[in-house]
């Protein structure tokens, strides 16, 4: 019998999944914990968390499986991509990692574009300076937190700390190392002259493998506090959305991802490095060797309808606890019964800045359009809407850049309501597919384990061996002209409201 484990480092929380050969889950275990917002637009957590996290959902699944450890072949890992650990030489972590959606680094990234070139920037990285990414971090310790830069020995992405927990080793794979800003997605290797450009010493950063080969193998310690076996593999594996393309079989050209978690990400596989010259989209490795792919990130997605939940919906949560069911599922029955179009009611959702395609830190999430008719439901389904608003903003940019999109595979939390499936198909005028199996990034690092310890002839092989299509929804031709209206102008609000989104930001921060 063969297994294999994946290990998805997530921002909500660190999710386990044990697989066989054919892809059938045989256990999975999920263990939350908290984000940390100890100022306005700044987003830290602690990677011990991130440990003890892994340790239990490891233990539990092998627990829960019963399987026996020597049957497990492989491991891979998968994580929130552009965090920054920052590790002394005597393995301690010096401060909270600064996550993906943090935002303070505006100054930073001005800098970076102004040192480097804007067209330098692009053609060395293939994307621009945003806030999120792992460079304009580094800068931000250095210049604010001095003390905790000259003490640093290592400075790791999140999945890649755990990885150094698990193995004593410091590695990466080429796709997390994308989003650092300081790697040559081209060549995939680390940019000398990005590192060089910006004074960060490449002893800083750690050696970078492709997402299949084996980075190193578990330590004596950590096989008796999980059950693994000592020795076992665990392989370079993937940042997040390369690891969740991999888990819906994005590994040809014209299947494109849609994924709605806490953040929106459409994703598209390239045989070469294509670069939007706006930077408006962002080319990075895949998982899969010698490609590549083009991917537009939205910051609150999911996130959009959590925070709704967690600050609107106190009496739909206490219903659905009493019930012993998802209060996303009251939500979603609530939002059947407003009209598509919400009778106008339009929802920007800038919660936390955004990506794509405005790149914008100052971006502000709106209601627009709110009258005395509207009641929850419309509230509801226009947050919904918006979402898949910005996941098409993306959507279009991929089409403007001449890669085919013969079929969208939807997957997260927004692939799960039947709700959100169909508003997804509206929007993007296209059918949207569901996959045999929805674990996300975990099941993808799972599907590399098991390339990397020749389970599997290749990515290729791997998913085909394991994902099939389950469910097509089409689009309704009477919501698709309704949406195309309200689209336009959803458009339309960012530009009009862009000024006074910096205005705020101005107030606010003097």
């Amino acid at each position: 019998m063969v297994h294999l484990i994946g290990i998805d480092i997530g921002t909500t929380g660190t999710k386990a999944l044990l697989i066989d050969k054919d892809g059938k889950v045989i256990a999975r275990s999920t263990i939350e914990y908290p984000l940390s917002q100890p100022k306005l637009g700044w987003a830290e957590q602690d990677p011990e968390q991130w440990w003890g996290a892994t340790i239990n959902t490891i233990k539990r699944v092998i627990f829960d499986s019963r399987v026996a450890p020597n049957t497990i072949k492989g491991i891979g890992l998968s994580g929130q991509m552009h965090g920054a650990v920052f590790m002394d030489k005597n393995s301690n972590v010096l401060r909270p990692c600064i996550m993906w959606c943090d935002q303070r680094t505006d100054a930073e990234c001005k800098y970076i574009t102004e040192k480097i070139g804007k067209k330098r920037l692009i053609n060395l990285t293939c994307n621009p300076a945003l806030t999120g990414f792992t460079a304009p971090k580094i800068l931000w310790v250095r210049k604010h937190e001095p003390e905790v830069y000259n003490r640093t020995y290592k400075i790791l992405l999140p999945k890649d700390f755990i990885r150094f927990k698990l193995t004593g080793g410091f590695a990466t794979d080429v796709s997390d190392a994308s989003g650092t800003l300081l790697f040559d997605v081209q060549k995939r290797c680390w940019s000398k002259e990005m590192l060089r450009g910006l004074d960060i010493p490449l002893d800083l950063m750690a050696k970078s493998y492709e997402s299949y080969e084996i980075t190193g193998k578990i330590t004596k310690e950590v096989a008796s506090e999980t059950g693994l076996m000592e020795g076992t593999p665990v392989v370079g594996g993937a940042g997040d959305q390369a690891a969740g393309a991999i888990g819906n079989g994005i590994v040809s050209t014209g299947v494109i991802s849609a994924t709605i978690g806490t953040s929106g990400v459409v994703f598209a596989y390239s045989n070469q490095p294509k670069v939007d010259p706006l930077g408006r989209l962002h080319t990075f490795c895949h998982a899969v060797p010698g490609k590549w792919h083009l991917m537009g990130v939205m910051l609150s997605a999911g996130g959009s309808f959590r925070w709704f939940k967690d600050t609107l919906a106190d009496s739909e949560v206490v219903y659905a606890r009493e019930e012993g069911i998802d209060p996303y599922e009251i939500l979603t029955r609530k939002a059947e019964s407003a009209q598509p179009g919400c009778q106008g009611l339009i929802f920007l959702p800038y919660l936390t800045g955004e990506r794509t395609p405005h790149a914008n830190p100052n971006a502000r999430g709106v209601l627009f359009g709110l009258n005395l008719r509207h009641g929850k439901p419309d509230i509801i389904r226009a947050i919904m809407e918006g979402v898949v608003y910005g996941m098409r903003d993306s959507l279009e940019i991929i089409k403007e850049l001449k890669v085919a999109v013969h079929e969208i595979r939807v997957s997260g939390g927004g692939a799960r309501s039947r709700l959100w499936r169909q508003i997804q198909a509206d929007v993007y005028n296209k059918p949207v597919t569901m996959i045999n199996v929805d674990e996300g990034p975990a099941f993808g690092v799972a599907l590399l384990a098991g390339v990397g310890t020749h389970v599997y002839k290749s990515v290729e092989d791997a998913c085909k061996k394991t994902i099939k299509v389950a469910e097509r929804v089409k689009p309704n031709p009477d919501n698709v002209k309704t949406y195309e209206k309200f689209y336009r102008i959803y458009q339309s609000l960012y530009h009009s409201l862009k000024g006074h989104f910096d205005e705020v930001a101005g107030v606010v921060s003097s």
